[in-house]
């Protein structure tokens, strides 16, 4: 089922996740126990995120320096396909404009709808300090708008050669939104147009990126209802667990903590975990008390934090309520 579709007919908030492939080499067990952790909350979907490759260094025995380019976490798409089968769970990989050209987009929603897979979430994608060279005959997606683009027109049977009898796809494309300003835009008014424009390509739902101020969120909302848009906006969320998220959070995400979180946790870093929890669940609550369509948990490998907050909730999951019918 598509993820708007859960949207539209759930009666009360989704509960869903977002996870990270293993490592390159990694063992696929340690993703599957993380998903075993969460599957007591009947997940209508789980986002899978998606990662090109990047430059890293190596320092070697002789004092040199050794540049490796390499794709750390492949296996989106094959991790999709076992949520899929393994769980009875609709998969949400995550499709990047960075460091893929628009013919291996093709390709990957090609090997997407074999599969089944009917949702993905368009990004940009983060710079990886390796700009991946290109052929002068293939194209590269720039902006997640375009990336939205693409996917529209194979859903209308257009693909970037002139096919005879190509079949249309049938995606639910999500896009991601930003309560604190994407990092690049000027100003909020600036970030919320080309949002937009994003969900005039065909984008079906924005879910946003981790945030701690639910005053930030409830501002983009309203921003973005009065620019127009009118498509689900599920708020996203993270547990701070340690103190080092005091800083590693807002250095690599762009996003604010609020000064009472960050100051209780500096005074307790061994109450850190604790700390986190206890403010995700009066965030939780808040949210709910808004109405927010769904709560999206970026749990990546440890779903540990996140469960704790969802079993604080009163919050019913959508499958237990189908089995009371």
């Amino acid at each position: 089922m598509k993820v708007i579709e859960h949207y539209e007919k759930a009666k009360d908030p989704l509960i869903s996740f977002e996870i990270i492939p293993p490592k390159r080499g990694g063992s696929v067990t340690k993703v599957f126990e993380t998903l075993d952790g969460v599957m007591k909350y009947h997940p209508p979907f789980i986002d899978v995120t998606s990662h090109a490759a990047e430059a890293y260094y190596e320092e070697l025995k002789d004092g040199s320096v050794k540049r490796h380019i390499r794709r750390k976490r492949p296996g989106t798409i094959g991790l999709c396909a076992a949520i899929k089968h393994r769980y009875n769970v609709d998969p949400v990989p995550h499709l990047i404009c960075k460091g893929f050209t628009k013919e291996e987009t093709e390709d990957a929603l090609i090997e997407l709808n074999y599969l089944g897979i009917e949702n993905v979430l368009a990004i940009r994608g983060d710079d990886q300090g390796y700009q991946k060279p290109v052929q002068k005959s293939r194209g590269i997606n720039e902006y997640a708008v375009d990336l939205v683009q693409q996917i529209k027109r194979m859903n209308s049977g257009v693909y970037l050669e002139d096919l005879m009898d190509a079949e249309s796809t049938d995606f639910c494309i999500g896009v991601g939104g930003y309560p604190e300003k994407h990092i690049q835009a000027p100003n909020m008014e600036y970030d919320i147009a080309r949002l937009k424009e994003k969900v005039e390509a065909g984008a079906d739902y924005i879910v946003t990126q981790m945030f701690f101020d639910n005053t930030a969120y409830f501002r983009f909302v309203e921003m973005c209802r009065d620019a127009g848009i009118t498509v689900p906006i599920v708020p996203g969320l993270k547990v701070l667990t340690t103190p080092r998220h005091l800083q590693s959070l807002p250095q690599f995400f762009h996003l604010s903590i609020p000064a009472p979180l960050t100051r209780e946790v500096s005074e307790n870093p061994d109450r850190a975990r604790d700390i986190g929890v206890e403010w995700a669940v009066k965030q939780c609550r808040e949210l709910l008390d808004y109405g927010v369509p769904g709560l999206h948990f970026y749990v990546m490998g440890n779903p540990k934090p996140a469960t704790r907050v969802i079993d604080q909730l009163d919050i019913v999951p959508v499958s237990a309520v189908s089995s009371k019918k």
